[in-house]
């Protein structure tokens, strides 16, 4: 039997599209894959962590392209594994969010983006880390964090979803003191970026590269609510770097202490530290990503 050379990894819950719509994602994959010259596998995941897993195996059996149908937390779930491998990461973004897809200036549309992952070619681009756990979009704490958590919490996924739980977010949130280099910051949140935005093209660090080696801290400081309606419009127009209540600091690493165990998010899903501190750095050249 030929040896399997290209692996698709579904999620059956990102997004808002059904199973019966994402087989038939799968079997167009199968033909164009075929077309292209791999012999292409498909599973779906069936429970948290399974991306990784099955990820784990592609890399010990020696497949060389993983094709991801899901949302940024998919990806991270996979991609965290191929990190200083030669196994590629194609990326069929149908999350909520998109973040890195939208980055890196992949299609959205299911089938456009399957052919780009089969018939794209690798590049390489950087990722970061947060204490032991990996990232490649954003991570931070703050209010971002506090609607991760919130929005994993309801039943329905998408971004209506999302904007609903943010804006009830905004009304209850309260927001933290940091310490960075032995300086105290008030904040409304600390993002840490390695590409630009969180998805739906809201950019956090509009000038973030993905291949500098670097990442970019965000500082958003405590701002009156009649400050809220322009601060969102500059996160989507791609302006908030410009706003006085933002600071933007290109960094390799950064140590943050808050005033308790900390609640980050990674690649937009939440997690509650069992420690005060986030060492956070960069790690260059550590993904290959289908472009």
């Amino acid at each position: 039997m030929a040896q399997t050379t290209l692996l698709a990894i579904v999620n059956p819950l990102s997004g808002t599209a059904s199973v019966q719509q994402k087989q038939q994602w799968i079997n167009f994959l199968q033909k164009e894959a075929i077309d292209a010259g791999f012999n292409p596998e498909a599973v779906f995941t069936t429970h948290p962590g399974h991306a990784t897993e099955l990820a784990r195996e592609a890399v010990q059996r020696g497949i060389r392209r993983l094709v991801i149908i899901g949302g940024d937390g998919t990806i991270n779930e996979t991609a965290r594994v191929l990190l200083h491998t030669q196994t590629a990461l194609g990326i069929v973004p149908v999350g909520s969010g998109n973040g890195l897809a939208r980055h890196l200036n992949l299609p959205l549309n299911p089938l456009k983006a399957i052919e780009r992952a089969i018939n794209g070619r690798p590049v390489v681009i950087d990722s970061g880390r947060i204490n032991e756990h990996a990232f490649f979009c954003t991570t931070g704490m703050g209010f971002d964090a506090y609607v991760a958590r919130e929005f994993a919490r309801q039943p329905v996924r998408g971004l209506p979803t999302y904007i609903r739980t943010a804006y009830r977010a905004f009304w209850t949130y309260k927001p933290s003191t940091y310490e960075i280099g032995q300086q105290l910051y008030p904040l409304f949140s600390l993002t840490v970026a390695n590409a630009g935005q969180f998805g739906n093209n809201a950019w956090i660090a509009p000038k973030a590269n993905v291949a500098d080696g670097l990442l970019d801290v965000c500082l958003l400081k405590p701002f009156p609510r009649t400050a809220a309606g322009g601060l969102a419009w500059r996160l989507f127009n791609k302006t908030l770097d410009q706003s006085g209540y933002l600071t933007v600091q290109p960094v390799r690493s950064v140590v943050v202490k808050g005033e308790g165990p900390l609640l980050i998010h990674i690649d937009g899903e939440p997690l509650q530290l069992t420690t005060d501190t986030a060492t956070v750095q960069a790690v260059p050249s550590s993904l290959l990503v289908v472009k």
